[in-house]
């Protein structure tokens, strides 16, 4: 059985955040000192080391739901459907709602229950609830999604992923200019045809990974010391990645039963341009290859990195013929990939 997304949409914030933003900045390293390079040099090392040269911000006073909303609304207008036959709405996202002036995170009620609330669905038994998987979490919903269709608990599925990331960033830590805002969206249904989902595999490395991705202070001592922010070992995230991620790809092709060369594109999470393309060229290693060109899409110069929004983003994108040399036709097979906090991986192998 396959399943197959009948509708996508995204939101892409309308604010750009170009590198010279943070021009003054005081970046600070994990000691409280101030950091030796001047930040346009900072600026220049980011966009060599992961390419983000501008990403998007959501506006002071939209959350993460809203964002999550619109989304969600252009898929289901997409899909031509209505969307109180919905069954589950999963929504993706790892900080919740963020108000301006509060450093709290508010996740309750859930953010898929209050974008089920925004798009008037009335039907009880269109379930919501919220799934937190680090960068991951989007695809590890849409296999969820899938799962529930295929044993017969549901027939249609929203699935959306969103983060405004500028709003739990530590302005003192120069991996603030790594982070952006986002949404992306899919309506999830039975295929009739051969569309869909093949395969699909994740992965959660714990035992000495986990806290690669973490909160912690901010790198200004000065500043309250009960307020967290996302932190990040860069390092051991890039190496983690690199050992696991084309591992998990590859025995998620295999069990495809697809061919590698009938792969028309690999849509990985846009975390960081370097990183992203070092997966990529493992992955074809292990089957003796280099990879073909134009394989990988990537948005993450101009976007940034959304976290679970920046795969359903780019998706949408592709779809609409928005991403200069890169299209998906019918009858393409794509792959999906992601790995972030957890550590966490997951991949699945889609026919279009």
């Amino acid at each position: 059985m396959s399943n197959y997304f009948s509708g996508v949409g995204n939101y892409v914030p309308t604010q750009t955040i170009t590198n010279s933003f943070f021009k003054d900045y005081q970046f600070l390293d994990e000691m409280g000192n101030l950091l030796p390079q001047n930040n346009a040099i900072i600026a220049e090392k980011l966009k060599k080391n992961t390419g983000i040269e501008e990403r998007r911000y959501a506006n002071e006073n939209q959350v993460t739901s809203d964002l999550g909303y619109q989304a969600a609304l252009m898929a289901i207008n997409d899909a031509g459907i209505d969307s109180e036959t919905i069954d589950y709405i999963i929504f993706a996202h790892n900080f919740g709602d963020i108000k301006i002036n509060s450093i709290q995170s508010d996740a309750v009620p859930s953010l898929a229950s209050r974008v089920k609330k925004l798009l008037k669905i009335k039907n009880p038994y269109c379930v919501a609830y919220d799934v937190i998987f680090g960068c991951p979490g989007w695809i590890e919903a849409v296999i969820q999604a899938n799962t529930f269709i295929n044993v017969g608990f549901a027939k249609r599925c929203l699935v959306i992923g969103a983060e405004t990331l500028s709003k739990i960033v530590d302005k003192h830590d120069r991996d603030t200019m790594i982070y952006a805002d986002g949404a992306g969206a899919v309506i999830i249904e039975k295929a009739l045809g051969d569309k869909g989902i093949y395969s699909h595999l994740s992965s959660s490395y714990t035992y000495q990974e986990n806290d690669y991705l973490y909160f912690g202070n901010s790198y200004n001592k000065n500043i309250c010391q009960n307020t967290k922010y996302i932190k990040m070992n860069g390092r051991k995230i890039y190496e983690f990645a690199l050992n696991n991620v084309p591992k998990a790809m590859k025995k998620c092709i295999d069990d495809s039963k697809f061919d590698i060369r009938q792969i028309s594109k690999i849509i990985i999470h846009q975390a960081n341009e370097k990183m992203d393309e070092a997966i990529v060229n493992r992955f074809y290693r292990l089957f003796k290859m280099q990879p073909p060109e134009n394989i990988m899409p990537m948005i993450i110069s101009k976007l940034g990195n959304s976290s679970v929004a920046t795969i359903p983003i780019l998706l949408t994108m592709l779809l609409n013929n928005e991403v200069e040399n890169h299209q998906i036709n019918d009858g393409d097979i794509v792959l999906f990939a992601s790995v972030g906090a957890g550590m966490n991986i997951n991949t699945f192998i889609y026919r279009f």
